[in-house]
């Protein structure tokens, strides 16, 4: 199993685009993001940070994906 390494929002932000999720509205340094399907989530955006493994686990879980899925996505983006 890969282990997951902090990301930069904005590419947590591409590979959820890469899946179908739209960015439907930002509050502050919030980006809200809704898949057609009704699966919604929320990427925190700050400039100079990473986004940690244990938010990246709750993103995942979040959004029903496997975590191979997503290493994978990952490394396509």
């Amino acid at each position: 199993m890969t282990k997951l390494k902090p990301l930069p929002a904005i590419k947590v932000i591409k590979i959820l685009s890469k899946i179908g999720f739209q960015i439907i509205r930002q509050k502050g340094s919030h980006v809200f993001l809704k898949h057609p399907d009704g699966r919604r989530v929320v990427v925190p955006v700050h400039p100079n940070e990473k986004i940690d493994r244990s938010l990246l686990r709750k993103i995942i879980k979040e959004i029903n994906l496997s975590r191979e899925e997503f290493v994978k996505l990952m490394k396509e983006v």
